[in-house]
């Protein structure tokens, strides 16, 4: 028997942690979508929080396009992505690709940490719309040569994820197999052990 969207949700809490943001456990990344539109003031707050993310010497290098569905920009997104993707992505009903200009305005010079920047930008994106009942998915299954091509990016931009974002919606609506069983298992997460090191291979004492 398939879970309900509110069973899911709550197979997908993280475990409570003391003084972590509450924002941290209720952020995950369905595949299912509700037909539920999102408003422009919601949207116009998760791109606020983006446009406040930290970047190397403020340049803010991202750039957001976003597509509402049925709009040009997001058919044009959905077909560039690869047919796993396509099979539930184009059904939320937002989809954002991300990009980052590699030079930095004021010189020109090559900014090595525009994709770390615009990484941060959209990690906003996930935590505020997760603090306002949204939820979003990032995807690196596209093709960024049609992406590119589809809006005329210039090259001294470089490609980041494709997000879609959203309500949840019913695990139900998702074909079976890989992607229903992806919906409806646990989150799991590597210990602090093996990401938090005072040198390499010795895990850091945090208590």
């Amino acid at each position: 028997m398939t879970l309900s969207a509110s069973e899911v949700e709550q197979l997908k809490q993280a475990p409570a942690t003391e003084d972590v943001l509450p924002v941290f456990r209720t952020r995950w990344s369905p595949r299912s979508f509700s037909d539920r539109e999102v408003s422009s003031a919601e949207l116009r707050k998760v791109f606020e929080a983006a446009r406040w993310a930290p970047s190397s010497n403020n340049e803010q290098p991202w750039r957001f396009i976003v597509g509402r569905r049925d709009s040009d920009a997001f058919q044009k997104i959905a077909s560039s992505l690869v047919s796993f993707n396509q099979a539930w992505a184009p059904k939320a009903p937002i989809l954002i690709l991300g990009i980052a200009k590699k030079q930095f305005s004021h010189n020109d010079s090559p900014n090595n940490f525009a994709l770390f920047d615009l990484g941060a930008a959209t990690g906003f994106i996930t935590l505020q719309a997760a603090a306002l009942g949204l939820h979003t998915h990032q995807m690196a299954g596209y093709d960024q040569d049609v992406a590119r091509k589809a809006f005329q990016i210039p090259d001294e931009y470089a490609f980041g994820s494709v997000m879609a974002l959203g309500y949840q919606g019913e695990p139900s609506a998702l074909p079976s197999g890989k992607l229903l069983d992806s919906e409806t298992s646990p989150r799991t997460r590597k210990p602090l052990s093996e990401i938090v090191l005072s040198a390499w291979g010795e895990p850091a004492k945090l208590s």
